[in-house]
C-alpha cells in the first residue's frame, strides 16, 4: 500500500511541478501588463506587438538599475527606429508618480517609463513567493509578443545586464521575421 501512494504520489508531484515550471519556461508567451504612466497614461503592452521590446522592472535608489536604464536609452536612440521599444517599470518602495517624473526627466529617458505594485510584477515574471528578487529585472519580448530571454529567475541570463550583449540579442531579433505565437504548452498529466 505505501509503494502504491508512492507511485501515484510522484507523477503527481512531478505534473505540479511541471506546470510551475511551465509558466517561467522561455520562450513563452509574453503575458498582457498595463504600463501606467507618472501622466495617468495608460498602455497595453500588447500595443507594442510588431516590435522588440525590453522591458526593464527596477527600483529607482539601485546603481544597477540605473546602468540598465541609461543603457536602453541609448539603445532606444540608436535602434528605435528600426523596430526597438523599451519600457521602464519602476516598482517598490519608489514606485509613486512624482518620482518617476522626476526620474524620467532628470535621466530624459526618450522611452514609456511606469509605475506598478510589485504584486503586479511578480505576477507578470511568474516569480514563486520564496524566489529571491534580483534587480533589475530584465525581459526580452520578440515581434510576435514572445518573451525569448528574461535576466532573473531560475535560469535566467544576467548577461542582459551586459550593453553588448543586450545589443546583439536585440540586433538578432530585430532581423527575424514576426512569426506567430508557439501554441499554449498543455499541463502534463
Amino acid at each position: 500500500m505505501r509503494h502504491l501512494r508512492r507511485a501515484i504520489c510522484f507523477p503527481t508531484l512531478l505534473a505540479l511541478a511541471a506546470s510551475a515550471l511551465a509558466s517561467s519556461v522561455v520562450p513563452r508567451k509574453s503575458p498582457e501588463f498595463t504600463i501606467v504612466e507618472a501622466s495617468g497614461k495608460e498602455t497595453a503592452l500588447s500595443s507594442f506587438n510588431g516590435k522588440v521590446v525590453v522591458i526593464e522592472f527596477f527600483f529607482l535608489r539601485s546603481p544597477r538599475c540605473l546602468r540598465v536604464a541609461q543603457t536602453l536609452n541609448r539603445l532606444h536612440t540608436e535602434l528605435g527606429p528600426r523596430g526597438f521599444q523599451p519600457v521602464g517599470i519602476v516598482f517598490g518602495p519608489d514606485a509613486d508618480v512624482q518620482r518617476v517624473t522626476y526620474f524620467a526627466g532628470d535621466f530624459k529617458l526618450t522611452y514609456p517609463l511606469g509605475y506598478s505594485r510589485p504584486d503586479q510584477v511578480d505576477a507578470y515574471l511568474a516569480r514563486e513567493p520564496r524566489e529571491i528578487l534580483n534587480i533589475p529585472q530584465i525581459v526580452v519580448i520578440d515581434r510576435a509578443g514572445v518573451i525569448r530571454s528574461q535576466s532573473g529567475g531560475k535560469g535566467g541570463d544576467p548577461t542582459l545586464e551586459n550593453e553588448n550583449s543586450l545589443r546583439t540579442l536585440i540586433e538578432n531579433l530585430l532581423a527575424e521575421k514576426a512569426s506567430p505565437a508557439p501554441p499554449k504548452q498543455k499541463p502534463a498529466t
